[in-house]
């Protein structure tokens, strides 16, 4: 495989076998590449965070006060 099939690819580096290993790439492609990324995670973030009930503040913490008492109940949430 040639580096001029894939986009952004400035060298392929492969193994004995011809497998590709490594990939370099001019940072600037890499900074895109990772931004790209980075706007995809966030988009889907929103998304989930859209779908999620919303709960007024004292209720959440009453639920997390519940939570902090009982170990099996608390595996339910995830605190971010």
């Amino acid at each position: 495989m040639e580096a001029e099939q894939y986009p952004f690819v400035q060298e392929l580096i492969t193994d004995k076998k011809g497998k590709i290993t490594k990939v370099v790439l001019d940072y600037e492609d890499y900074q895109r590449l990772l931004d790209a990324i980075e706007d995809k995670g966030l988009f889907f973030t929103m998304q989930s965070a859209q779908a999620a009930k919303l709960i007024r503040l004292n209720q959440a913490l009453h639920e997390l006060e519940r939570a902090a008492t009982n170990v099996e109940h608390s595996a339910q949430f995830l605190i971010i």
